[in-house]
């Protein structure tokens, strides 16, 4: 999953994709990226697609086009960080090359200083109002 001796970690755990939806987003029209730093010393990669965006065998193809780019990405990934690629529909049909390069536009900008973006912070949905 590395390209030229940059070791990728894989996200496996349902708290470490939780962790990073807190990060900071960046997105195109074929994904999502969420970043947040990390303990680890190597970057941290998941991917994720929702059942909204197609069938199981369009889900797992958007996904082997999401980890292709990453591996064509792969020195641009900062360390210390995880991040996550939420995959849309639109992977399928985009061409390899302007998914690459959006790719490398959304890690350039969750670490740009002054971007803009700001971490996620939950909105006020199921906030209980404590006043007596």
């Amino acid at each position: 999953m590395a390209q030229a001796g940059i070791a990728l970690r894989r996200l496996k755990k349902r708290s470490q994709f939780v962790r990073a939806a807190r990060g900071i987003r960046a997105g195109r029209s074929a994904f999502g990226l969420q970043a947040i730093t990390s303990r680890e010393s190597d970057p941290g990669v998941g991917f994720t697609v929702t059942k909204k965006s197609g069938n199981s065998p369009e889900r797992n193809r958007i996904k082997r086009r999401l980890r292709a780019a990453v591996t064509a990405c792969a020195g641009d990934f900062a360390p210390g960080h995880d991040y996550v690629l939420v995959g849309r529909r639109e992977a399928l049909e985009q061409k390899f090359d302007r998914l690459v390069a959006d790719l490398a536009f959304c890690i350039a900008r969750v670490h740009s200083k002054g971007s803009g973006d700001k971490p996620h912070t939950p909105g006020r949905a199921g906030h209980r109002n404590t006043r007596p």
